[in-house]
């Protein structure tokens, strides 16, 4: 194998490690967002069960005070 070709091959090489490290970037950074997102979601289901019962306990008010009217 001649000189230029094993240059060539290095060369193919090094540009797979780039491209490698590239995509654990990339992935690391996906990790990170889903991370957020899964966290933000907590958040917003907490607070939607907060809602449901704040409204579950006025309809539940109001039921009563229709009653003793």
């Amino acid at each position: 194998m001649s000189a230029q070709a094993f240059d060539k091959l290095e060369q193919q090489i090094n540009m797979l490690i780039l491209h490698c490290q590239q995509l654990e970037q990339s992935n690391q950074d996906l990790q990170q967002q889903v991370s957020a997102l899964k966290e933000e979601r907590n958040q917003r289901l907490h607070v939607a069960n907060q809602t449901d019962q704040k409204l579950e306990a006025m309809i539940s008010r109001l039921k009563t005070l229709e009653q003793q009217a």
